[in-house]
């Protein structure tokens, strides 16, 4: 979904795994390696995620809030352009976490990342806790580090009790995120996917529109509008 503001993805020829090894952001690495550190680093200071603007999709979200019509999001992104479109923070169920936060794994303390990126701009490689020189984290899920429990059975919670679940922009391929629809369909919700690609829930899906998020979203949105 955030590729449409200018975030590249990790998969496809040209993302993230083209210029970077997967192996550099395993937690087990990223504690083990000053290497592996400077490379997170310098995919933070790059500013792909951190300079997004929400793009239409997410504007048409924000919107389905301001109408009643948004009980929550459940994102796989750690971009926060939910929120920024507009969507209050404790609707937005953040399963891989945030890139908002930077959190020492030492002492504990947070940082906004805000306060990091002056330092990085300022040339520092390896940012380390100001208090006790411990090592710095950005608070996303790395591999090997499992999903903030809180926000994955609250999100478990609000597909089991939806009416529609609205896949947009998924693969469906990234366990246990993609569970969510299968969930939600499970307990008699009606679900629409929103892809460019086939998922493996095409089949379960009462609507599917294979097309770009921003694009789609909003015309559904001026569906809808037309219809209250």
């Amino acid at each position: 979904m955030s590729t449409e503001s200018g975030i590249p993805d990790f998969r496809s020829p040209g993302g993230i795994w083209s210029r970077f090894d997967p192996d550099d952001f395993t937690l087990q690495k990223f504690m083990s390696s000053k290497e592996s550190r400077r490379k997170q680093w310098q995919l933070m200071r790059e500013g792909h995620v951190t300079e997004a603007k929400p793009n239409a999709a997410h504007l048409a979200v924000a919107e389905m809030h301001r109408l009643g019509k948004l009980d929550c999001v459940i994102t796989q992104n750690i971009d926060g352009l939910h929120q920024k479109a507009g969507v209050p923070d404790e609707k937005v169920f953040e399963l891989h976490g945030s890139n908002k936060r930077i959190k020492c794994m030492s002492c504990g303390e947070r940082y906004p990342y805000a306060k990091i990126k002056e330092r990085l701009l300022a040339g520092e490689e390896i940012p380390e806790c100001n208090s006790c020189s411990g090592i710095l984290k950005p608070e996303i899920v790395f591999f090997g580090e499992s999903l903030p429990e809180e926000a994955l059975e609250q999100a478990a919670q609000h597909a089991r009790r939806s009416d529609l679940f609205i896949v947009i922009g998924s693969s469906l391929v990234v366990y246990p995120a993609a569970l969510m629809p299968a969930y939600a369909v499970e307990s008699g919700a009606k679900l629409a996917i929103i892809n460019l690609a086939p998922t493996p829930m095409d089949n379960e899906a009462a609507v599917l529109i294979n097309g770009k998020a921003g694009e789609v979203m909003a015309e559904v949105m001026t569906q809808l509008k037309a219809r209250l």
